[in-house]
């Protein structure tokens, strides 16, 4: 029986020693960094090139920032990309979601939180150190003058395609609970929980299930000041 192939990573950043420091945790597990770049553009061609399962992407690079490169490796791959940040709220972290991002996570997250982060994005589940998450876009959002909430065709004909119980379980992970907790709030199985996440994501178009917390804030959905988000978990 062959062993499972290693998790490949491209590390995108325009500092040499944190890649050199990323390259390290990461190699020291079982993930595989197939190559480095040091600006956006680069990272683009480099993503396209050799397809890696996930991105680690920096956001502020010459070139072409990390937002830009994000939108365009997330319309032209399957790869996953994890924007890095400074601060835990920023308008660059929600920017890099919108554009396609998967996760973001601190520049100084400890190598554990780093490996669990790849791992958990490759695997397709929601996001990792997502403390934050709910919080980073409800604030940014109602700090922009330019939302209001206006649903456009593309919105308004996927909320339209949502069953009532999947309207909710979106409310519901908009808000930051877990599978678990949908379920016993709503009084189904975890099984019907995930089975209606699964739906949810096809159906909105999405990859994963922070995208479903943006989709929720952009299209009115969840309004900034409903509710008060918290954790949004990681057991997708």
């Amino acid at each position: 029986m062959s062993e499972a192939s290693p998790l490949r990573v491209l590390l995108v950043d325009d500092q040499s020693l944190l890649r050199m420091g990323f390259r390290l945790v990461l190699e020291g597990t079982d993930i595989e960094v197939v190559g480095e770049a040091s600006d956006g553009a680069q990272g683009v061609a480099m993503a396209q090139e050799l397809r890696p399962d996930v991105v680690l992407m920096d956001v502020r690079m010459p070139v072409m920032d990390g937002i830009e490169a994000t939108r365009q490796i997330t319309q032209t791959t399957e790869s996953r990309v994890i924007i890095l940040t400074t601060f835990d709220v920023d308008e660059y972290a929600f920017a890099g979601l919108r554009a396609g991002a998967s996760a973001f996570m601190l520049k100084d997250a400890q190598p554990e939180e780093l490996v669990r982060a790849v791992q958990v994005v490759n695997a397709g589940e929601s996001i990792v150190a997502p403390r934050m998450t709910a919080r980073l876009v409800e604030e940014f959002i109602n700090n922009t003058s330019t939302s209001n909430y206006a649903l456009n065709g593309i919105y308004k004909s996927r909320l339209e395609s949502l069953t009532p119980r999947e309207r909710d379980t979106v409310e519901a992970i908009a808000t930051g609970l877990s599978n678990s907790e949908i379920a016993e709030k709503f009084f189904v199985s975890e099984t019907t929980v995930k089975t209606h996440v699964r739906s949810i994501l096809s159906k909105l178009d999405v990859r994963d299930r922070v995208q479903v917390v943006v989709f929720a804030y952009e299209s009115g959905m969840v309004q900034p000041g409903n509710k008060s988000p918290h954790v949004l978990r990681n057991d997708f």
